[in-house]
C-alpha cells in the first residue's frame, strides 16, 4: 500500500527551518550561558589575583621599609661601636675617689697636704721587659689637646705636695706609699724645713714645719679592681 503524503513542500520545509532556529537558539543561549559564566570565574579570578598583588605590594613596601630600618639601626651600631671603641681608649680604667681615699686613709693628722696632682702617660713596652718601671713614658695620641689625658693603656704619676710637722712625719708618708698596693716608684723630690708662725705675724710664736713634696706612679698596670679590692682589704686589716 502507498502512503500519499498530503502535506505541501513549503510546509515542510518551514517547519524544518523552524527545528534549524530552535537548535541556533539553543546552542546561542548555551553558548550565552558558557560566556557568563567564563566572565564570572574570570572576573573572581581578576579580582582575586588583583588582591594578591595589592598584598603583595604591601609586604614588598613593608620589606623594603624593614630594610631600610634595618640599614639605618646597622649604621648606627657602627657608630655607637666606634664611639665605645673610643670611649675604652680614653677610659684610663682607674677609680680616683678610691685613689683619693687611699692617699686619705695613708695621710695622719701631722700632715697637711696642699696639692694631689695626677698625671697621665703611656706605657711603653721594651724589649727588656713590658711594663717595667722604667717604661714610662709620654704618650704620643692625646685627645681634647696637648695637656688632655693619652689614649689607651696609661699610667698616672701622682704627685703630693704639702707639709708636715717635722721630716719623720714625711719619712713615714714615704713608707706608707710604698707599703700601698695602689702606688709604686715612690720618689721624694724635696724635703725642706721652714718656719711659720702659730698666729698672727707680731704676736705668733714661730715654730718649724717640713715642706715636701713626692711623686710615685699608680699601679694601674695591674686590674683595677683586684688592685682596689686589695687596698680596701689591707685598710681594713689596719683598722
Amino acid at each position: 500500500m502507498k502512503e500519499i503524503d498530503l502535506l505541501p513542500s513549503w510546509y515542510k520545509s518551514g517547519r524544518r527551518r523552524r527545528v534549524s532556529y530552535r537548535t541556533q537558539y539553543a546552542a546561542l543561549g548555551g553558548i550565552f550561558v558558557v560566556i557568563l559564566v567564563w566572565n564570572f570565574v574570570a572576573g573572581y579570578s581578576i579580582s582575586k589575583a588583583t588582591t594578591e598583588l595589592a598584598e603583595a605590594e604591601t609586604k614588598i613596601i613593608s620589606a623594603e621599609s624593614s630594610s631600610n630600618e634595618f640599614a639605618k639601626i646597622e649604621s648606627e651600631l657602627a657608630q655607637l661601636k666606634k664611639k665605645t671603641t673610643i670611649l675604652n681608649d680614653i677610659d684610663s680604667k682607674i677609680d680616683v675617689a678610691s685613689v683619693l681615699g687611699e692617699i686619705s686613709f695613708l695621710i695622719d693628722k701631722h700632715v697637711v697636704l696642699s696639692k694631689v696632682e695626677l698625671k697621665a702617660g703611656r706605657i711603653a713596652n721594651s724589649k727588656t721587659g713590658q711594663n717595667s718601671s722604667s717604661a714610662v713614658r709620654v704618650a704620643g695620641g692625646y685627645v681634647g689637646g696637648k695637656d688632655a689625658v693619652p689614649l689607651g693603656d696609661v699610667r698616672f704619676k701622682v704627685v703630693i705636695s704639702g707639709v708636715a710637722s717635722d721630716a719623720s712625719d714625711v719619712a713615714g708618708l714615704i713608707c706608707k706609699l710604698e707599703e700601698s698596693p695602689y702606688f709604686c716608684q715612690v720618689i721624694p723630690q724635696f724635703s725642706r724645713s721652714r718656719k711659720t708662725k702659730t698666729g698672727p705675724s707680731h704676736i705668733g710664736e714661730d715654730f718649724e714645719i717640713s715642706e715636701f713634696e713626692i711623686s710615685c706612679e699608680l699601679a694601674n698596670y695591674r686590674a683595677t679592681e683586684s688592685l682596689f679590692n686589695e687596698g680596701t682589704e689591707k685598710r681594713e686589716a689596719g683598722r
